[in-house]
């Protein structure tokens, strides 16, 4: 079986070709600027890299580039589109109705429409991603897989706010958390590593980029995540401010004029690393700069230390224990220094830290930075959610 994986933006359509026999990734390519000016595809296949620059108007044009590309002669992978048998679509909401991925129907499309207010940036363009494959591929089965499904499962004093019990009736005012993808795919590669089941494990996901988050998983299952009714919530990032007390906006607002859109968007792209710091909202520019001395950088490293660190100790404590916490992403694949920071102080858990081995650790497999006597296993996992979605779809394709 074949699946396609397509993560549609607002002006741009990611997506991945995979054999499920083996996982093997075929091709993997990047359709931008939609609608724009100088849109192109990117598509790399046989170890090359292929650039094509036309207009590209909308969503069904860019995904009618990316099948030619896939069945192109030379940039081709596939000798017709019939091989492939399903297309597994990231969708950021699923309210709290969606728990696993879902075969696209009119009523799923119907759910879909109506979180768009839980989701304005993000649930157009995934819709379209959807009604392009439509369009495209009428005959070829399409499935939802959800960033908020693998935090369904949290109980309901995790996920709800203290604020008027009808908001979350009426208006859906809870706790959703995102990453889900990425840290469920975490959990299972934790459990294949230690060889055992992941219902039987407490496991802590870090998943640290620009947007970060931070997962606690019992049994396989979310009980918790830093991220709530939107990604704004949790750890400080690369520009969003994370938790925070909500009567600063007010505060704010007041002396400066800002309304609400304006304030919003100070917190979701003008805080976190950037805002702190003053210079950059990439770890690697700040961790530069930090070094070199330059104290708000340095002020902005901790901050972000701490946050990871006490939401640990935090989901340590729902957990009642944990038997592994592991690290992905960006930030938490590639930056030795920083896991070492985060894990400082940390031995009361039982985490036994091997500091030569998190800094000699190779790059893109999984890899155990704990001793291995360690009461609490530590791992970078380079997180796959494109892999994890296209293994959804073919168990709902298969079901």
């Amino acid at each position: 079986m074949k699946v396609l994986v397509i993560n549609a933006g607002s002006s741009s359509i990611k997506y991945q070709l995979i054999d499920m026999e083996g996982e093997t990734l075929l091709a993997k390519g990047l359709v931008e600027r939609i609608a724009g000016g100088n849109s192109m595809l990117t598509h790399k296949a046989h170890g090359k890299a292929f650039e094509i620059k036309e207009d590209i108007p909308s969503h069904a044009s860019g995904l009618k580039l990316v099948l030619n590309a896939l069945t192109d002669s030379e940039m081709g992978v596939i000798s017709s589109l019939d091989e492939i048998s399903a297309i597994g679509h990231r969708i950021l909401h699923g309210g709290g109705k969606y728990n696993k991925a879902t075969l696209v129907t009119s009523d799923v499309m119907k759910d879909l429409t109506s979180y768009i207010p839980l989701g304005p940036l993000h649930m157009p363009a995934n819709i379209q991603g959807i009604e392009a494959c439509m369009e495209v591929m009428p005959s070829t089965v399409n499935v939802c897989v959800f960033d908020t499904g693998f935090h369904a499962t949290m109980p309901d004093y995790a996920y709800m706010y203290a604020t008027p019990y009808s908001w979350c009736e009426k208006y859906g005012v809870r706790k959703y958390g995102f990453h889900g993808t990425s840290h469920e795919y975490i959990a299972h590669e934790v459990a294949k590593e230690l060889n055992r089941d992941v219902s039987e494990l407490k496991i802590i996901s870090c998943h640290l980029g620009n947007g970060a988050s931070v997962c606690a998983i019992k049994n396989g299952k979310c009980v918790d995540t830093s991220m709530g009714f939107t990604p704004l919530e949790g750890l400080v990032m690369g520009t969003r401010c994370g938790d925070i007390d909500p009567a600063v906006m007010e505060y704010v607002m007041d002396r400066t004029g800002m309304d609400i859109h304006e304030m919003l968007n100070v917190l979701n792209k003008k805080s976190g690393l950037l805002g702190i710091s003053e210079r950059s909202n990439d770890m690697r520019d700040v961790l530069s700069l930090a070094y070199e001395g330059d104290a708000k950088c340095k002020l902005a490293v901790q901050k972000f230390i701490y946050a990871v660190k006490k939401y640990i100790g935090a989901y340590s404590a729902v957990l009642g224990g944990v038997d592994a916490i592991a690290f992905s992403a960006g930030t938490g694949e590639n930056r030795a220094d920083i896991r070492e920071n985060i894990m400082e102080g940390l031995d009361y858990l039982g985490v036994d830290f091997d500091k030569d081995r998190n800094s000699s650790f190779e790059r893109g497999i999984n890899y155990r930075i704990s001793k291995e006597d360690s009461k609490v296993a530590v791992y970078v996992i380079p997180t796959d959610e494109e892999l994890s979605i296209a293994r959804q779809t073919k168990a709902v394709v298969e079901g």
